[in-house]
């Protein structure tokens, strides 16, 4: 059949609809990207320059108020002839491993214990927050006081109860300082802990206990099979929270210690510190900070395959 040209006479084509800039905000990528580019910018203003900076640096032998001179691995390999940055890295594996498996133990035993049903548990729950409230250096000072050997509480207590005067030296001596600020860091890492895995508990269902009391099983196979699979991915995300937060430790073992005594408690932090802004070599200084790099990538990369992996 045959279409005659002029039935198509007189119709005109549809107007196009205005652009409106509502409606480019409307479609989803537009939208998420726009929600993302505030925190993408922060993080790339506060957090990707510092880094690229600091990677700059290391690769320079920089003094404080003079030009730099490009020295390619010059810093990692003086470094790596340094005893003394050995001996940190061997404290700050120490701090962060003891100090993270007491957080993670204690934390899980607060959480259970929070979980309960008792008197006042709003009340005891909201003081739990005091010791990750309270800022850090106000918190060390108060420990400074209790470790004073002068004025010390702890050993004024020891001595009522029989020890020698004046009582320990707890910042003098290199493996009571350590035992002390690993203390004080479990201390104030503990509600983080209690909080996050309480929150987890309240999401394990009631009925899986009541199958499992029923099936006879005991309270400790109750915790071993029901609670701790659930909780299993959450210990594991606040733990590489918490080893990320210990292994860059400053403020605590500054205050309290400064890394001493004899750099018994020198940190990568506090050391990387003292050589950038005491030494005066920021290029040193910064390689120092690099180094702990490697071994919390290693450990974000495998909590984080093994939580693909589980799930």
């Amino acid at each position: 059949m045959a279409i005659r040209a002029e039935e198509f006479v007189g119709i005109a084509p549809r107007p196009r609809r205005p652009f409106t800039l509502g409606e480019w905000v409307d479609r989803g990528t537009v939208f998420s990207w726009l929600m993302m580019a505030p925190p993408i910018l922060f993080i790339l203003a506060f957090v990707g320059y510092p880094f690229c900076y600091g990677i700059f640096l290391s690769l320079e032998n920089r003094p404080v108020a003079q030009p730099g001179t490009f020295i390619g691995l010059g810093n990692f390999i003086k470094e790596a002839h340094d005893p003394v940055f050995w001996q940190v890295v061997r404290n700050t594996f120490v701090y962060t491993g003891v100090a993270t498996l007491l957080k993670m133990v204690g934390g899980l035993g607060l959480a259970l214990a929070m979980n309960q049903d008792f008197k006042f548990k709003n009340i005891i729950r909201a003081l739990l927050l005091l010791p990750f409230i309270v800022p850090t250096v106000l918190s060390t000072v108060a420990f400074m006081w209790m470790l004073d050997p002068a004025f010390s509480v702890i050993n004024r207590v020891l001595i009522g109860f029989g020890w020698p005067k004046p009582g320990p030296s707890w910042l003098g001596s290199p493996i009571l300082a350590m035992c002390s600020i690993i203390a004080i860091n479990t201390w104030r890492g503990l509600p983080f802990y209690g909080i996050t895995l309480l929150a987890g508990l309240q999401t394990v269902p009631v009925e899986l206990y009541e199958a499992a009391t029923i099936d006879g099983a005991s309270g400790w196979q109750r915790f071993r099979y029901v609670t701790l699979p659930i909780l299993q991915p959450i210990i594991l995300i606040v733990t590489l929270f918490s080893v990320i937060f210990t292994f860059a430790d400053f403020q605590l073992v500054y205050v309290l210690t400064h890394g001493g005594p004899q750099n018994a408690t020198a940190l990568f932090a506090t050391y990387a510190f003292d050589i950038a802004m005491g030494s005066g070599q920021l290029g040193l200084g910064a390689a120092v900070a690099l180094a702990m790099l490697p071994a919390l990538a290693l450990l974000i990369v495998a909590i984080t395959l093994y939580l693909r992996k589980k799930s």
